[in-house]
């Protein structure tokens, strides 16, 4: 057992570094959104914003839009051309997706500038995705209704999660202590 624990010492010191910040930033999430709870930003703070500025670019591109609050759940509906076309949940707003993203940084650490840094603009750059995704998928959804199952569960959400895999992917193959061990 102790050479078990010797030999697989790294994976499981990622796993429960993983674990741990995952936890600990989903709980703190949580917190958040629970003292969100009749915030004047409905239906909290971030996903507020990111409603927000999502209309303002597919506006940018040329189309009446606005968002209200929904009137029978937790969430913000798009409004383009006179057409609700999408609504904007909390599970929208990127946060989950940075702290998954988050926490393999943390567990895959290399030197703390570095990943301090890189962990930073992969959430600025996660986030901001996220926006042009609302964005396009709400474009796509008014112009391609029919179209919604593949846009909205297949193509978009591809996206994202592609763009935080190849952040890791560049991450743990040029920057990663762990990486440094093995060469």
């Amino acid at each position: 057992m102790k050479n078990l624990l010797k030999k697989y010492k790294s994976v499981i010191k990622f796993i429960l570094t993983f674990l741990i910040v995952y936890l600990v930033l989903s709980l703190c999430y949580k917190l958040y959104l629970d003292m969100s709870s009749g915030s004047k930003y409905y239906p909290d703070i971030i996903t507020n914003l990111v409603a927000k500025q999502s209309s303002e670019l597919v506006g940018a591109m040329g189309y009446d839009v606005h968002y209200l609050a929904h009137e029978n759940e937790p969430s913000l509906k798009l409004i383009l051309n006179g057409k609700y076309v999408a609504r904007v949940v909390e599970g929208c707003n990127s946060v989950s997706v940075i702290i998954l993203f988050v926490a393999f940084m943390v567990a895959f650490a290399g030197r703390l500038k570095p990943t301090f840094f890189y962990t930073l603009a992969g959430g600025v750059l996660i986030y901001a995705v996220n926006i042009i995704r609302i964005a396009i998928l709400s474009i796509g959804l008014y112009n391609y209704p029919w179209r919604r199952e593949i846009l909205h569960t297949a193509i978009f959400p591809l996206i994202i999660y592609g763009m935080v895999f190849i952040l890791w992917m560049f991450w743990v193959n040029r920057f990663s202590s762990i990486n440094k061990k093995h060469e």
